[in-house]
């Protein structure tokens, strides 16, 4: 009876290395590869480029694997306990860093039953990183763009969200990352605000800057990422506007808009009821809402549904009536909003909205509740959180100081510091130099 052989694999850039491992394995016996699903790859770095079905596809068609299966989790041992194979072939590079302690945990699985791990050396000349940034420089497509954030949100327990108002932050939302023990931790995809949007242009956040114009700073993003972005639509405009809004938003690959429930002039919602702000009746926000799912042509796009009860001095039993509407309605997601600084009124609307709905995604900005961390908002059933205006706040006091600085001293020899040097904005694009 032949040996058994089994080799887990993300599959998402396949390379040489990746062929040498599985040419390896045959070598040894019938070869089952575990294909990362999206969820384990994203537990511990960025969502795969292609999806699980797409991914297990080209790994069924490559040469020596006999069966493919899904590999739900980082760690091996479930599917190893499943499989009992002679054999786990694997390069030989988790010997050392993160992925050592995984290692040891095969080895101690596989030897109850005289199984054993093969460590195959490393393909010189490649590197899945180099790799990675060259797709990167390539871009994307509208889309592959736009079907991310759902991805993102079945495969991630919190999706994170960062404002951008121009190509630039854009750029530090496409790429800021930091490891901590062995897992990065990115932004996921882009918030295009209003409120940044009409600041960045010195004009009052009152929809003064109509989406032709939103769109057009919108595109300077789209040519240097590739993460999603979700579009700040404040009330949708009429509904019959709304629905032209939603056939632009698409067309250009942007991932979903946000609509609040009330009606007039906008205003912004953290003045709350120190000025006079109207809410949309049920009825008429859910006639807003199915225009727009009709409207649009893919199954991607999403349309979410902003609740202001709480900013408006409402009880949670309101906002949970209309989440309850809106959803019936079509809304792909809730976004429930509040300028309350302790957050308790929205983790009592996120645990009881989560009894009665298990599924519908729950986004909320913790501008002035920001002192509660994405781990308790996971707690709440919350799946996308999103930093608004961030960006724009950060960048605001900073210019001003260099600008003071300059006027103080009449030179701007005193703000080297507080500058990034020339020579790393020269590199921050590519292409500039």
């Amino acid at each position: 009876m032949k040996k058994t052989v089994y080799v887990g694999m993300s599959a998402d850039i396949i390379h040489p290395g990746h062929l040498n491992i599985i040419k390896e394995a045959s070598r040894l016996g019938v070869v089952t590869v575990g294909v990362l699903t999206d969820e384990a790859i994203a537990s511990y770095k960025r969502l795969p480029y292609l999806d699980f079905e797409q991914r297990r596809m080209i790994v069924e068609n490559l040469k020596g694997v006999e069966k493919v299966i899904p590999q739900t989790t980082l760690d091996y041992v479930p599917n190893l306990e499943l499989e009992k194979p002679d054999f786990v072939v694997h390069g030989d590079d988790w010997k050392e860093g993160v992925q050592k302690e995984t290692r040891q945990r095969v080895v101690d699985t596989i030897s109850k039953w005289g199984g054993k791990v093969v460590d195959i050396p490393y393909t010189k000349g490649i590197s899945s990183t180099r790799l990675n940034e060259k797709v990167k420089s390539i871009g994307t497509t509208p889309e592959i763009r736009m079907k991310r954030l759902r991805r993102l949100i079945q495969a991630k327990p919190i999706v994170r969200i960062l404002e951008s108002h121009s190509g630039l932050t854009g750029l530090i939302a496409e790429n800021a990352k930091i490891n901590v023990n062995g897992k990065d931790i990115e932004f996921d995809g882009m918030w295009s605000s209003s409120l940044t949007d009409s600041t960045s242009k010195g004009k009052p956040d009152i929809e003064a800057v109509d989406t032709t114009t939103r769109m057009h700073g919108l595109n300077d993003t789209f040519e240097c990422t590739t993460k999603p972005v979700i579009y700040d639509g404040d009330t949708g405009g009429k509904v019959e506007h709304f629905v032209f809004t939603v056939r632009t938003l698409e067309r250009h690959g942007v991932s979903a808009i946000v609509i609040e429930d009330k009606t007039g002039l906008k205003k912004n919602s953290l003045f709350g009821t120190e000025v006079p702000q109207v809410q949309d009746s049920i009825d008429s926000f859910c006639a807003k809402i199915r225009a727009g799912k009709m409207a649009q042509v893919t199954a991607d796009f999403m349309v979410i549904a902003r609740i202001e009860s709480l900013i408006l001095g409402k009880t949670v039993d309101d906002a949970l009536e209309r989440a309850d509407a809106y959803v019936k309605a079509g809304a792909d997601g809730v976004m429930i909003h509040s300028k309350e600084k302790s957050g308790m009124d929205i983790k009592e609307f996120c645990k009881r909205f989560r009894k009665v709905d298990p599924n519908t995604p729950i986004v909320v900005v913790p501008s002035t509740f920001n002192h509660i961390p994405e781990s308790e908002f996971e707690e709440w059933g919350v799946n996308v959180v999103i930093y608004a205006n961030h960006m724009l706040r950060a960048a605001y006091p900073a210019m001003l100081n260099v600008a003071k600085s300059i006027l103080l001293n009449g030179r701007s020899y005193e703000a080297n510091d507080q500058c990034m040097p020339i020579k790393e904005i020269l590199e921050l694009i590519p292409g500039t130099k």
